[in-house]
């Protein structure tokens, strides 16, 4: 088991999740259910399962559980791009969480690798 209140990674989630509310504030109202909750939803999701990973019993399902995590950065990725599109924000702000995100999924590839499954 980790503490994954330690790790870089699970803070740099937290910190994605938190952009991502931030950011989502913005959008308009009848994309509560739609965008918005798709957005927060993989956030949250993030530092969620390396967490709950870190919870596990072995490396090999801590493996599995930053696999999610990793699916989710590119999921909220893809949905920081539609929403560029949709023009609910900037070029910048689509910069700053599209380097957030390399970020992560950089640590998440560097923190698999490190587990020699």
């Amino acid at each position: 088991m980790h503490n994954f209140k330690e790790l870089k990674i699970w803070k740099a989630g937290i910190e994605v999740s938190k952009f991502t509310f931030n950011i989502t504030r913005n959008f308009p109202p009848d994309e509560r259910y739609g965008l918005i909750s798709q957005m927060t939803r993989a956030a949250v999701s993030i530092p969620s399962n390396i967490a709950e990973g870190c919870g596990r019993k072995s490396n090999k399902e801590l493996h599995q559980f930053l696999n999610i995590s990793l699916g989710s950065a590119f999921e909220l990725e893809t949905h920081f791009i539609i929403a560029n599109e949709f023009a609910y924000i900037t070029e910048n702000q689509l910069k700053e969480a599209t380097l957030m995100l390399a970020e992560i999924q950089k640590m998440i590839y560097g923190l698999q690798k490190s587990l020699n499954i």
